[in-house]
């Protein structure tokens, strides 16, 4: 069979080579930083330029808490359309590391290979589906580790659904309004040592018309405008502790030729090339 052409976001097809790092790093990585075990099924490589950096932000001290925000969709495609300033999210994010994806890039494969650094072969969601993940994963090490967990996502998502039944607090929102309503109360007790956050109506919006209509543009927008609103709140009530501040999304997009509608799936650049952005931020006055 010939392989499919897809419509690429932008007019261009983004460059293959420099996306090395996996998704599957983030796991290995963030416990490395934390100093926590990181799951047996972990088999992906820590990020070097992030470990190198966090010995620069740190010393030899662990990271004490974490904040990871992930928004659907919100790949490399958007960074190279000229649609988006994402300032803001390079202002307390400034390490910009180019990830891939994994096959296929679907939301509930991209997640579970995040939070468990591992392939899906290894942790078994290799399609679109969302049963109760059982392979261990970044939140039980770190819960191993006596650290407080929380994820707060829209009720019914994926991030929402498969990483139920552990010991951790969920926080399961109408939608990305009351997702960062919720995180913004929740950073300020500072009670969680590691809070994901997710959002999606970058991903809804996409599905509805095109990866760079005006409303998938301006759903984009409020997702750099959340990330910026959650990094204040974290220099502001986390200041004591050393922290690390994570924007990091699952796939990207691109217009399905058949439909002329917005689609990811694919093993093309425009659905598996991402930046994941970390901000590693000593404790003290800022």
């Amino acid at each position: 069979m010939p392989p499919r052409i897809v419509e690429p976001v932008g007019g261009s097809i983004l460059v293959n080579e420099q996306f090395r790092d996996s998704i599957t790093s983030s796991t290995p990585t963030v416990c490395e930083l934390m100093g926590v075990r990181p799951p047996q099924i972990a088999a992906a490589s820590v990020i070097e330029r992030v470990v190198d950096a966090s010995l620069k932000a740190f010393g030899s001290r662990r990271a004490e808490k974490c904040l990871i925000f992930s928004p659907d969709a919100i790949g490399a495609h958007l960074w190279h359309s000229g649609e988006l300033d994402f300032g803001p999210v390079l202002h307390d994010a400034p390490l910009k590391i180019p990830i891939r994806s994994v096959v296929p890039p679907k939301t509930p494969v991209c997640f579970v290979s995040m939070f468990t650094g591992a392939l899906p072969d290894a942790h078994g969601i290799r399609q679109y589906e969302r049963p109760v993940l059982r392979s261990e994963t970044m939140f039980d090490a770190l819960l191993r580790s006596n650290k407080r967990v929380a994820i707060i996502a829209v009720h019914g998502s994926s991030v929402d659904l498969i990483f139920r039944e552990r010991n951790l607090d969920y926080f399961s929102e109408p939608y990305d309004p009351d997702v960062i309503r919720r995180a913004l109360q929740l950073v300020e007790t500072a009670a969680y040592d590691l809070m994901v956050v997710y959002q999606q109506e970058y991903d809804d919006t996409l599905h509805r018309g095109t990866p760079l209509s005006p409303d998938a543009v301006r759903a984009a927008k409020g997702h750099i405008d959340a990330f910026a609103a959650l990094s204040r709140a974290v220099r502001e009530f986390w200041n004591q502790y050393r922290t690390i501040l994570i924007f990091a999304p699952d796939h990207g997009a691109h217009v399905d030729p058949v439909s002329g509608l917005g689609d990811h799936g694919e093993d093309i650049p425009e659905d598996m090339h991402l930046f994941h952005c970390y901000g590693l931020i000593p404790s003290g006055p800022c």
